[in-house]
Order: structure tokens, then sequence, then C-alpha cells
């Protein structure tokens, strides 16, 4: 067998539409795993420093707003330049963020390794540039599932890494637990390689027409459809960030255990892993429309349950289950819309404006819930907030147009 004839068939092995999926959840498992560790160095970190609780919260605060802006505009590099390039040069911003912050002296360095850096580089490996990836080379008719695959993969690293990284520091201390979960992220430059498959970049596809991105842009933002998917996922951001970060403490106030406190968030994510694969499943062949105003209207009703009846374990275990299958259900949801509305040439840029509504929405749910308890002593108004934000997410999801939006269809070709 000469070389050239075995270079082509590892390519294309390396290029294989599973061997893509498969390293592209992988990436996605690390990237949001990391992440969702920060929450256990909480106590540790800060009582080493001798720095207080709003200076790390800050930092956080901080890591999911560049997040949020920098989303889109990683989309767009990626749209332009391959999916490839940007996950591996997020790997790098990503590990270099998580090692200033385990190195950092001042707050000011903890802001822009554990804040900056971290935010950015978790926007350069996030799972929406996984979906868009994916979107590229899977079917039409198995890109629901695809988008599904990938969140129901974040979650699960969520559900991994939050007691691994625990376990880290139990063994071997703070500063080197960073310095480990730093070094899962080199992995991410390996299993990047298959996400420059041929085919992987943006670019016109069968019966889309070749848009400039201002034009594109300028057609999505005046699509009706594609603001009210805006509006909508701005109140998923609003929802999951208060519950993320406020649920354990309201529990602890309402007569829950903190051991059960902690381990609810844990439920949270591992039913988010079935959640998310369900509604992948489902918007390959059902409404997407109609799925997400049934999981913002299931919210809204999950939460008053929550609030009318007797706080215990059982009830406490049933409310994390529930909200954990409607949790991160909304992205394949919303991925999938973006994609059939507007192709999958700028895909990675159009999500990116959606999920930097998502972030804007986990800011003010997270300074809000603080906020209302510092000055009524009580998480209830935003609660009630989030009741009321899930019914009117459900309402504006109704009117969407499930088809392509005008404009990007190609013209017929003249007979």
């Amino acid at each position: 067998m000469s070389a050239p004839v075995s270079a082509a068939r590892s390519n294309a092995f390396i290029y294989a539409t599973p061997v893509v999926i498969v390293a592209g959840c992988l990436i996605a498992t690390i990237a949001f795993g990391v992440r969702a560790t920060m929450g256990v160095f909480t106590a540790p970190y800060t009582e080493a420093h001798g720095w207080g609780r709003e200076t790390y919260g800050l930092a956080m605060a901080i890591q999911n707003l560049i997040w949020g802006l920098g989303q889109p505009f990683v989309g767009m590099v990626a749209d332009k330049f391959g999916t490839r390039r940007v996950v591996m040069a997020g790997a790098f911003v990503y590990a270099a963020g998580v090692v200033l912050m385990a190195g950092a002296a001042t707050p000011m360095t903890l802001h822009l390794g554990g804040g900056v850096l971290m935010g950015l580089g978790i926007a350069m490996t996030s799972f929406s540039l996984i979906m868009a990836a994916f979107g590229r080379v899977v079917a039409p008719e198995r890109r629901s599932w695809a988008f599904g695959l990938a969140t129901a993969a974040s979650s699960l690293g969520q559900f991994i890494f939050a007691p691994l990284g625990q376990a880290f520091i139990a063994g071997y201390g703070w500063h080197t637990a960073l310095l480990l979960l730093a070094s899962t992220l080199a992995l991410i430059l390996v299993l990047a390689i298959p996400l420059g498959a041929p085919g992987g970049k943006a670019g016109a596809r069968p019966g889309m027409a070749d848009l400039p991105l201002p034009t594109a842009l300028r057609r999505a933002f005046a699509h009706g459809s594609y603001l009210l998917l805006v509006a909508g996922f701005f109140v998923c951001g609003f929802q999951i960030a208060f519950v993320t970060v406020h649920l354990p403490a309201d529990l602890i106030g309402r007569g829950v255990s903190p051991s059960l406190a902690a381990w609810a968030i844990g439920v949270v994510g591992l039913f988010n892993v079935i959640g998310s694969y369900a509604a992948g499943v489902y918007g390959g062949t059902g409404s997407r429309r109609l799925g997400l105003a049934f999981i913002y209207f299931a919210r809204s009703a999950v939460i008053v349950a929550f609030l009318l009846l007797p706080v215990s374990a059982a009830s406490t275990i049933l409310f994390t289950a529930a909200m954990g299958l409607l949790w991160l259900s909304t992205v394949p949801l919303t991925m999938g819309l973006v994609t059939l509305m507007f192709g999958t040439q700028y895909m990675a840029t159009l999500y990116g404006f959606v999920f930097l509504s998502h972030q804007i929405g986990s800011f003010i749910g997270v300074w809000l819930g603080g906020y209302a308890y510092d000055h009524y002593g009580s998480y209830d108004l935003v609660w009630w907030l989030a009741v009321a934000l899930g019914v009117f997410a459900g309402i504006v999801h109704l009117p969407i147009r499930e088809r392509m939006a005008r404009g990007f269809a190609a013209k017929p070709a003249a007979a």
C-alpha cells in the first residue's frame, strides 16, 4: 500500500462523522466540567488568601459575562476559519486562566485569570461551537440528535468534574487541584483534531444563499422569530443561573441539610443528561417551538409546586430531578431553530448572539437573587419572577415560524 493511500485512509477515519461526534462530546465534557468545579474552590481559595467571598464571586460573574460577550465574536471566527483552530487556541487560553488563578496574589490577578481568561477560554471551547461543528458534518435529519448529545455531554462534565475537583482538593490541596484541572484541558488539543474535517468550515451549503456576514446579521435581526428566540433564551439564563447559585442556600434556610443541599445541584446535572438527550431526539421529528414552550411552562409549574408544597428531602429530590430534565433541554431545540431558520453558514455566530442574551439573563438572575435576599431576607420575590418569566418565555415561542427565513435560501436558477 502506498504512503499517500495509507495517509488518505487515516485522514478519512479521523474525520469520519462518528469520530467527530465522540471527540466533540469529550471536549464539551472537559470544557464544561472544569468550569463546573469553580464552586468547590470558593471556601478553600478565599480562606487561603484572606479575601471575602464577594471577591471570588465577582471573578465568577466576570467569567460568565465574558463568556457571553465573547461567544458571538468567537462564533464569527469559527465560522470563517473553522472550529478546530478556535478550540485549540481556546484550550491554551482556558488553561492559562486556571494557572493564573492558581498563582494569583491579588484580586486583580484573580479577576484576570479566573474571570477574563477563563471566560474567553470557555467561550472558545463551549458546546455551542461543538454543536456548530456537528451541524456541518451531520445529516440534517440527525442534527437535533447530535445537538442533544453535545449538550448531554456538557452536563455529564458537570456531574463528573465537580466531585473530581473536590477529590483533588482533599488529596492535594486547592493549588495543586487547580493545576491538575488545567492539565486536563491539554486533552482538548488532541480531541480538536477531527473538528478540522473537510467541509467543517462555514460556507454556503446546497440550497442556501451565499451571504456576507453583515447581510446575514442584518437579515437575522430583522426576523421576528429570531428576536423571539433571543428573548426566550434570556429567561433560560435567568432561571438557571439563579437556581445554580442560590438554591443550595435557600434549601438550607428552609430546613434542608447542607449535604442534601449540596447534592441538589448534582441531581440537576445528572437528570440534565437525560433531558438534554431526550430533547435532541424529540427535536429531530417534533416541533421545536412547541417543545421549547412546553419546557418553559413546565419549569414555571415545577417552581410553583416547590414554593407551595412543604420542603422535605423527598420534595427536594423531586424538584431538582424535574428541573434537571428541563435544564439545558432548551439548548438543542434552540440551536435547531437557529439552524432551520438560517442554515449552517453562520450558525455559530447567530447562536452566539442568542447565547449572549442567555448570559445577560444569567448575570441578572444571580445579582437579583442576592439583592432580594439582602433586602427582604427571602428569595421568594425572585422565585415568583422566575415563574412569571417562564410563562412569558412559553408564550413568546408559540408564534415562532419553523421554516427558513426569507433571504437565506438560494434563488432558483433561471430556466
